[in-house]
């Protein structure tokens, strides 16, 4: 008979492992940095740790690739919906439903300066660490972000 409940509790423990692994997938995901769109403030080949969803203006967020390769690129939310875009996009006000994004490297990042701006649903995630240790830094130049006030 304890045989039989160890049995019963391992494969609920078990079921509950399995659940809370489909819940983190669900919730997070880990990107890998390609490139040098957004140094200084991370690096090619660091991962980071994101939460599956959109974020808001100067935190640091995947999108969807528009042109494709690679699928997913790491960049800073310059601007959401009803907030004003930054100088270096034209500045005026983001419509609904749309983002811009811009990379912490301008002269070496594929940006909303490239493709425009990009439906929020194309924003999957919000970095919130690197793996291995160290909180994400703020935005890091001026001309990224629009000034507030």
């Amino acid at each position: 008979m304890r045989g039989e409940v160890a049995v019963g509790i391992g494969v609920v423990a078990l079921a509950a492992a399995a659940g809370a692994l489909v819940w983190l997938r669900r919730r997070l995901m880990v990107v890998t940095v390609f490139g040098l769109s957004m140094q200084p403030t991370l690096r090619a080949g660091e991962r980071l740790l994101a939460r599956r969803g959109t974020g808001a203006t100067g935190d640091i967020v995947v999108v969807r690739n528009p042109k494709g390769d690679p699928p997913l690129l790491v960049k800073r939310l310059a601007a959401g919906p009803g907030e004003q875009l930054p100088a270096v996009l034209g500045g005026g006000v983001v419509p609904g439903g749309k983002v811009a994004v811009l990379g912490d490297n301008p002269r070496h990042s594929l940006d909303s300066r490239h493709f425009g701006l990009l439906p929020v649903t194309d924003v999957v995630g919000v970095a919130l660490r690197r793996l291995g240790g160290g909180a994400l830094p703020p935005a890091v130049h001026d001309d990224v972000l629009p000034e507030s006030g």
